[in-house]
């Protein structure tokens, strides 16, 4: 079935229609009524990751027409594309394989066999990591190295971040991370660091990224004022595809680890840059992690769209922005160790669906990608989750929760988890205005004060929420976890009809950045609007 100018003037589009209109006046406390094992017919699991969306505003016919619609988008076609390496970015003629890089088998993109350049390139980075936290790798003067820097921005630094964040553990060097071109939290980082036990990971596809640049040009002079010229070799390492800019740089070629145009900044943590994280958790939990993203690749190339997690999951995202109008989607994983997941998850997402054209340059008829936000559970209950239970516009939610933890403090994971399912429940059945009298009447409130209290204690509920479960917070669960989600945007570009691979909206704002700098340096007449010219003015004075 091949899709048409727009989703919109789809067969299948007027039914889900009409299911909204249909399912408008039942919530989803009628909904487990009618169907006391709801529960059980709305869950799924794939690659250790356990979904259960029955607290979504759906039923069985909308699901249906979903995935007639997913059909009608061509979304199989698109997905096999996707796997067999074809050029899905089109606009810069490049395949997006980053599942190539997880793959346990030799993978062609766009032609050309890649398995044997992907595993050499991975053997590299596991044998640097292990030669650093085993100490073989020493500092210009012998030293062992204590302190590690990622130097990288975006998708340099966000995917490593989170990641080391989540798993990292004590056996190997500490690792730190520095994007922000301000230069606060790099002169903060050089004050508590000994050179001698210093290494620099410098991460840019480019070797030319302004603010990327910019905080290893710092970190450079700081070492050679410290420990001279030569040191640079062996305090520096290089992920990037410039090798002339690198070794200008000081850094020996050998000490370079190169990716591939195939592979996005917002999907590249599983190649070398991620030796961050190889070097943080050790080169083993670096391959159980790419394993548990490998086995839910496998998932969602050959499962039945009936039955794939991040075609579910993004179906049931494309439902709540378009036929529910709900503007934004939260995130709230239940583990202090994911606090940087939303945000690798708001580039993941934002940076790839946030478009306003289509494939073929054209104005899309529908809005893209709603804005992605949020916080980790138990923290954000007591921040904008006022809002989620009572605000007037509804936002799902997505509960991201392990159910066991690693540490000694069990009764509080226990805690965490009855926050957790007790949030979702409350935002789907609320508490309406009989059960608060009662309430309230119990605890010896009447008359005029009780009504007058009844309606700030309501909550409206119907607000839907997906509740993702992993057995606990290792490599091989968080890997798999965020290939999940990696293929829910896949899967909602190809609804949108857009590319999800590109991003030239952030090289304008690059763009006039320099323009910007040069006339704030006073280096050439710069052609500035009024509003700039303006603020520059002040800023100098």
């Amino acid at each position: 079935m091949g899709s048409d100018r727009g989703l919109q003037d789809s067969p299948e589009w007027q039914r889900l229609q009409a299911h909204q209109q249909r399912l408008a006046g039942i919530n989803l406390r009628q909904h487990f009524a009618r169907d006391p094992q709801r529960a059980e017919h709305m869950q799924l699991e794939a690659a250790g990751v356990f979904l259960d969306y029955s607290k979504q505003c759906i039923d069985a016919q909308v699901m249906k027409d979903l995935l007639a619609l997913a059909e009608r988008a061509d979304l199989l076609p698109w997905i096999q594309r996707l796997f067999a390496g074809d050029a899905v970015n089109h606009t810069e003629g490049r395949a997006a394989m980053h599942m190539a890089l997880r793959a346990n088998a030799d993978v062609m993109v766009q032609g050309v066999s890649v398995g044997a350049e992907v595993q050499e390139v991975l053997k590299r980075c596991c044998g640097f990591a292990d030669q650093l936290r085993s100490g073989d790798w020493s500092g210009h003067d012998g030293a062992a190295i204590r302190d590690v820097v990622n130097i990288g921005i975006g998708g340099s630094d966000l995917g490593p971040r989170m990641v080391v964040r989540a798993l990292r553990d004590r056996s190997g060097p500490e690792m730190h991370f520095i994007a922000n071109v301000d230069g606060a939290p790099l002169a903060e980082l050089l004050e508590q660091l000994d050179p001698k036990q210093t290494l620099f990971i410098i991460t840019s596809k480019t070797f030319t990224t302004q603010e990327t640049m910019a905080n290893a040009q710092a970190a450079r002079a700081w070492l050679v004022e410290a420990l001279g010229e030569t040191a640079v070799a062996r305090h520096f390492v290089a992920v990037s595809t410039n090798q002339a800019a690198v070794e200008s740089f000081g850094i020996d070629a050998n000490n370079m680890f190169g990716f591939w145009p195939w592979v996005g900044g917002r999907y590249s943590l599983w190649s070398a840059v991620g030796l961050s994280i190889a070097v943080a958790i050790g080169s083993v939990r670096f391959r159980e992690l790419l394993a548990g993203a490998a086995e839910m690749d496998a998932h969602f190339s050959i499962a039945p769209l009936s039955d794939n997690l991040p075609v579910l999951m993004g179906l049931l995202a494309f439902w709540n922005r378009h036929f529910l109008r709900m503007p934004t989607q939260v995130v709230a994983p239940y583990a202090q160790a994911l606090e940087f997941f939303p945000a690798w998850l708001q580039q993941l997402e934002m940076e790839s669906n946030g478009k306003g054209v289509d494939r073929e340059g054209r104005p899309l008829a529908m809005p893209a990608t709603p804005a992605i936000w949020g916080d980790c559970g138990t923290n954000a209950q007591h921040a904008f989750f006022q809002m989620l239970h009572q605000g007037l516009e509804r936002h799902p939610v997505d509960f991201v929760l392990p159910s066991h933890s690693d540490h000694p403090l069990q009764s509080q994971h226990q805690m965490l988890i009855a926050n957790c399912l007790a949030q979702s429940a409350a935002l789907a059945f609320g508490k309406n205005a009989e059960v608060v009298r009662a309430e309230l009447r119990a605890k010896g409130m009447s008359g005029e004060a009780l009504e007058q209290a009844i309606p700030h204690r309501c909550f409206s509920g119907n607000r839907p929420s997906n509740t993702l479960l992993i057995a606990s917070l290792t490599p091989k669960h968080l890997g798999a976890l965020l290939a999940l989600y990696e293929h829910r945007t896949f899967v909602l570009s190809v609804l949108w009809q857009i590319n999800a691979f590109d991003q030239w909206g952030v090289e304008l704002g690059k763009q006039l950045a320099g323009d910007v700098l040069d006339s704030l340096r006073g280096q050439g007449a710069v052609d500035l609007d009024p509003s700039t010219r303006s603020l520059l003015a002040r800023v100098r004075a």
